[in-house]
């Protein structure tokens, strides 16, 4: 049973890689959920951050956007000396910030997830790599998503980040051709485009 590369065998990354990775995620919990850590990860491995993941999803109220975008300096301030999230000032103002740009983008589009896939049309990007060095670092798509994003006023929202993102949610789907999840993944697809729940 071939895998992506990039797991390696560190168990906890296999099962992202297995269970997660490259699902088509239409949960706005679960896309504020990989925005937080998305951003967090920005200069460091996404290994890091996994195994810090049960520390975010307690300190940001299970990734909650209404209860992040209430936090207050002192809040952050606490944050800050957390040790088991990523302790950047930089980082931890931003996600407060995202949170409050994702509200904002609820309260217009109804659903985040509906603003994010209406940028592929609601059919997820299905790419062909054969090598691990086919896989891109941003794409047009990343670029145009990273502009949106900024001009709502989310930060550490770069392309590069983006990217991981829309790959992380199943918006694009890049797992080799050669790994069993591509195959799963495009089997569980529905016919048509990817319904948004209301």
């Amino acid at each position: 049973m071939e895998r992506c590369d990039w797991c390696g065998t560190d168990p906890l990354y296999m099962a992202y890689h297995d269970r997660e990775w490259g699902v088509p995620v239409v949960d706005d919990a679960r896309q504020f959920e990989f925005l937080v850590l998305e951003s967090a990860q920005a200069g460091l491995s996404w290994i890091t951050i996994l195994r810090r993941r049960e520390n975010y999803r307690r300190a940001y109220g299970d990734f909650n956007p209404d209860i992040v975008a209430s936090f207050s300096p002192e809040k952050i301030d606490e944050l800050l000396t957390n040790p088991g999230i990523i302790c950047n000032r930089r980082k931890v103002e931003s996600s407060v910030r995202n949170a409050r740009a994702f509200l904002e983008v609820q309260r217009e589009f109804g659903r985040f997830s509906r603003y994010l896939w209406r940028f592929v049309d609601f059919r997820p990007v299905v790419n062909s790599p054969k090598e691990p060095s086919d896989l891109p670092a941003r794409t047009e798509l990343s670029d145009r998503v990273s502009a949106d994003l900024k001009k709502r006023g989310f930060s550490f929202v770069g392309p590069t980040i983006v990217y991981a993102h829309l790959q992380a949610t199943g918006l694009v789907n890049d797992h080799l051709i050669s790994c069993f999840r591509r195959r799963e993944i495009l089997e569980s697809l529905p016919a048509g485009k990817i319904r948004i729940p209301d």
